[in-house]
């Protein structure tokens, strides 16, 4: 298996509480797990980088300063973050960046120094596993309630939670890297996210009826 030398996070819902269009520092709020799951990349010298949809910018909701702000109280919480990549495009725009298009995984990628095929994408949507699926990067997703069940079914790997996906980017177990533009294997069992956790995700995307995310 080829070793990880970079983690490449997605932002909302999976580094930090979902709150849509956020361009209020105040507003920050970590998932549970998200300190320990960086301080454990930096205790083993493992790079990091967000890679988010910012959607927002194009929608004239918030500004580049606003966007700023909001990045650097994530550093100051979690940080200090390696790169940012930011997709400020809207669905309708033909961008490369745009998440499930690869642009943002190869930029950040390129910006650390590694290789796609080195990369782990953490998100909690199926649009961060297609970026990497498209990259030739590795994926793992950590369902939230906003994640569709096939985004669950299809995942090349399921974590129950943020932690637990860093420490499987580090140390596996991992199922082969997918090829660019593969669909990739189905999900895997990994350390403390079984088939039950899977199933339960389901089962939980499968109830609720809260709109995507509209980054």
């Amino acid at each position: 298996m080829t070793a990880v030398r970079a983690v490449l996070l997605d932002r909302d819902g999976t580094l930090v509480e979902d709150v849509p269009y956020n361009g209020d520092p105040a507003l920050v709020r970590p998932v549970p797990g998200a300190a320990e799951a960086m301080a454990l990349l930096r205790s083993r010298g493992v790079p990091a980088a967000v890679v988010t949809n910012q959607s927002g910018i194009a929608r004239g909701l918030i500004g580049w300063d606003d966007m700023g702000r909001v990045h650097a109280r994530i550093d100051e919480l979690l940080g200090p973050f390696h790169a940012w990549a930011v997709c400020p495009h809207g669905p309708g725009d033909g961008c490369a960046c745009r998440k499930p298009a690869p642009g943002l995984v190869l930029d950040a990628a390129r910006r650390l120094g590694a290789a796609p095929a080195e990369c782990v994408v953490i998100g909690d949507i199926g649009s961060d596993m297609g970026a990497a699926r498209a990259a030739g990067a590795r994926g793992i997703l950590v369902p939230t309630p906003v994640t569709l069940p096939e985004e669950v079914r299809s995942a090349p790997a399921v974590a129950p939670d943020l932690l637990t996906a860093v420490r499987v980017a580090l140390d596996g177990p991992w199922p082969p890297a997918p090829a660019a533009e593969d669909r990739g294997p189905a999900p895997v069992s990994v350390p403390g996210a079984g088939p039950a956790t899977a199933r339960a995700a389901v089962r939980t995307a499968a109830r609720t009826t809260t709109a995507r995310r509209p980054s």
